[in-house]
């Protein structure tokens, strides 16, 4: 099949596309465009010999001694580790996903030279409002599965159809089935441009943009570059530090007096993840390429991807432990599969690379959006609960904010319903726009 070129009647296009099919592809094998802003249906297949390698590379992991402490402060737990990699070797179903995946309409475009993978779906409901949300890392677009339905069919989840969104969920350049840069400079400033020409690709003049992680880090960036047509962004994961916050962080030194609680207890979790919490994170930001282990072992990768953060560890560890809460072993599985199967565990780490060549600013420090709708969603055990104070004096245009009871660092992921229910109302005012 020729790739196809949205028209301006991209509904009808994109109908007879789904119904006709499209030829099965290999994420290294997509078709060549002839045009360069094509948007290309994407379809994929793992074969069963790299789940059967998979599965072998797991048994035949070679294990370390135990730590010597009680608790997880030396990394991953090995007793943790090896529950998953049992049941990661024998009763863990891949193909459950897979099959979860294929039922979306998947497709790529190239933009500024590189393959761009997106998920697309179009709300059953009229004047839906256009929005792209963005994973992070070590996250993927598994992050998103959950809350594609709610947003695109709200009615089928206790909401109205004027809350309705379409949705794109791409992934980011050098994750899943997006290309593999081969060159340096895909920052977060680049990739928000790209986000910009997709969603004008697609016909959409008006958008919103939510996300975490990296995925936040985005958000920040379109609200700093405000194109024409972002009506709004959404984070769990917002820009809030206040300069003495931020300078008092990363040169270790003691809490500025005066914080309220909540600005307490933000410190309190920062101050925690600057001591003990960054070690990926620096590691990616300068030797991405010495990575080589992740690409080699699934349990090396499986325990990199476990050991984010403080909360999301907790909550991870007690659910193999089979006290499942928010995140299930088969959630964890899918996406630690899903790297391990596109070959993205050292791509997806240069991304760090890039963002800390040109970052003039720290993951969680203010980045200046000024002029743009802006809404926060604090989780109590993301990596910091943004204070209230702090957001409204970085977001001068804060439209939205709202603590949540339940929920760690991958929010739409863990808590779907929480998180739907939060871009929806935070994008409502926005609508007639």
């Amino acid at each position: 099949m020729s790739p196809i070129s949205l028209s301006p009647n991209r509904r009808e296009v994109l109908a007879a596309t789904a119904a006709a099919g499209v030829i099965s592809l290999l994420p290294q094998a997509l078709h060549a465009a002839t045009d360069a802003e094509a948007i290309r249906p994407f379809t994929f297949s793992f074969p069963d010999e790299d789940l059967a390698d998979l599965r072998r590379r797991v048994a035949a992991t070679r294990w370390p001694k135990s730590e010597t402490v009680a608790d997880a402060s030396q990394g991953v737990q090995l007793s943790t580790i090896q529950k998953l990699a049992r049941y990661w070797a024998t009763d863990y179903d891949w193909k459950r996903c897979e099959a979860q995946l294929k039922a979306l309409p998947h497709f790529v475009t190239e933009i500024d030279g590189l393959d761009i993978h997106f998920i697309h779906v179009r709300s059953k409901h009229e004047n839906a409002l256009p929005l792209i949300v963005t994973h992070g890392w070590p996250g993927s677009i598994i992050e998103q599965l959950k809350i594609i339905d709610p947003l695109t069919n709200p009615t089928k989840h206790g909401a109205s159809a004027s809350d309705a969104f379409d949705i794109v969920v791409p992934s980011l350049p050098g994750y899943g089935f997006s290309g593999k840069p081969t060159v340096t400079g895909w920052d977060t400033p680049r990739i928000a441009r790209a986000w910009v020409t997709l969603m004008k690709r697609l016909g959409y003049t008006n958008f919103v943009a939510a996300g975490g992680d990296v995925g936040a880090q985005v958000g920040d960036e379109l609200g700093v570059q405000a194109p024409p047509g972002l009506l709004g962004v959404h984070s769990n994961m917002p820009g809030t530090l206040p300069a003495d916050i931020s300078k008092a962080l990363n040169l270790h030194e003691p809490a500025p007096a005066g914080l309220s609680a909540d600005e307490q207890n933000a410190w309190n979790q920062l101050e925690l993840f600057y001591k003990k919490g960054l070690g990926y994170a620096n590691e990616m930001s300068l030797r991405p390429q010495t990575l080589y282990a992740l690409e080699d072992s699934p349990v090396g990768l499986a325990a990199w991807i476990l050991d984010h953060d403080a909360g999301s560890y907790a909550m991870i560890a007690r659910s193999i432990d089979g006290q499942p809460e928010g995140l299930t072993p088969d959630d964890v599985l899918d996406n630690i599969t899903f790297y391990w199967l596109t070959k993205t565990a050292v791509s997806s780490a240069r991304l760090y690379w890039d963002a800390s060549a040109t970052a003039k600013k720290g993951f969680f420090d203010v980045k200046g959006v000024n002029t743009i709708p802006f809404a926060v969603s604090a989780f109590p055990d993301e990596i910091y609960t943004a204070p209230k104070s702090w957001a409204e004096k970085a977001y001068p245009k804060l439209i939205h904010y709202n603590k949540l009871p339940k929920g760690t660092h991958f929010a739409a992921w863990e808590q779907p319903q929480f998180y739907s229910e939060e871009v929806r109302a935070s994008f409502r005012q926005l609508r007639s726009a």
